[in-house]
């Protein structure tokens, strides 16, 4: 009997973890903003509006937009 992993040293079985975007990041991709028309995008507010309490999205434009940044505590 084998133990251990025999693709172990298989450098092709070690695939690196898969990092996915938040979707913030896929709404501001979308609408194709830049970092300096997230405040003043309509589209962009309407959504963090309606997603701020579920969805992560950064404090500071929280803050920009004028909406309650809540600590998490």
């Amino acid at each position: 009997m084998r133990r251990g992993n025999p693709q172990f040293t298989n450098p092709a079985a070690i695939e690196p973890p898969l990092v996915s975007q938040s979707s913030f990041e896929r709404v501001v991709e979308e609408l194709k903003l830049s970092p300096s028309e997230y405040v003043t995008s309509p589209k962009l507010r309407d959504w963090v509006s309606r997603n701020k309490d579920q969805k992560y999205v950064p404090s500071e434009l929280l803050k920009a937009l004028g909406f309650e940044v809540s600590t998490g505590l």
